[in-house]
């Protein structure tokens, strides 16, 4: 009998989502964490809500699932802990797929994928990453992209950090530094948000694969948010959003194929 009751004691320890054992499908409104600080993927008006990319794909799924959503804003350390704390149901916050992370959520897509890429003047001579060997990059500080330039075979830069891409973007304003590098998509709303004077360098550093981040463990959820994201692809809707938040800003927008996902256990 001890025996048989640790067996049913473990089986719910599995199925347990965040502690609390509930899933994203057993609510009729969703909390959905996005950033409100990136021009094109996710930025609070000023009169209030939010707008972009993440926020489009947010509303999309949701209303795939027929579920209403409600937004909270998420900077880029909170993204995993509001999801822990159970404060928001899913992110769509840039929120790249990695190892670690898989440890702490579960990721339903991804939903696109990006390249690391590098914003530099218009009047930049540069087209490859080692044609800006030794020069001055902005780099939000902690972030993973400074180190994966770093990691280029060969590659040389002077790192000048910032608190976010609003102040690398000052600093390239004043030739401070020479570039930024992050993720495609955000550079890409920068320079939309900009309007001239700068473009991309289309360097193609590393692959990014942007999924939804939900509770660990919710399976059932997160296999409804990937037959969503299939669904997107299929109608045409993704190829829609990308062009109407990235189109004209230099991304390479040839291809815009379902992702290949990464699995929901």
């Amino acid at each position: 009998m001890m025996l048989l009751g640790g067996l049913l004691a473990a089986c719910a320890d599995v199925g347990d989502v965040g502690g609390g054992g509930e899933s994203l499908l057993d609510k009729d409104a969703l909390v959905v964490g996005v950033r409100p600080d990136l021009p094109g993927i996710g930025l609070r008006r000023p009169g209030g809500g939010y707008e972009g990319f993440d926020v489009d794909v947010a509303r999309y799924v949701a209303g795939k699932l027929e579920r209403k959503v409600r937004f909270v804003e998420v900077l880029s350390n909170d993204r995993l802990k509001v999801l822990t704390d159970g404060k928001a149901d899913m992110v769509l916050a840039t929120l790249s797929v990695t190892p670690e992370r898989k440890t702490k959520v579960s990721f339903a897509g991804p939903y696109y994928v990006s390249y690391q890429d590098i914003l530099v003047r218009s009047d930049e001579r540069a087209r490859a990453v080692r044609d800006l060997k030794g020069r001055r990059f902005c780099g939000v500080e902690g972030s993973d992209p400074v180190k994966r330039l770093l990691a280029v075979h060969g590659m040389t830069a002077k790192i000048v950090s910032a608190k976010d891409y609003d102040a690398c973007m000052a600093k390239i304003r004043t030739r401070a530094v020479d570039a930024i590098t992050t993720n495609d998509v955000i550079l890409a709303g920068l320079i939309r948000r900009e309007g001239t004077g700068y473009r991309l360098v289309n360097a193609r550093i590393s692959e990014q694969n942007t999924g939804i981040g939900v509770r660990r463990g919710d399976v059932d959820g997160c296999e409804a948010l990937n037959r969503a994201i299939t669904k997107m692809y299929q109608d045409g809707t993704a190829a829609k959003l990308i062009t109407k938040w990235f189109g004209g800003t230099g991304l390479d927008l040839t291809y815009v194929e379902i992702p290949q996902f990464e699995g929901c256990s």
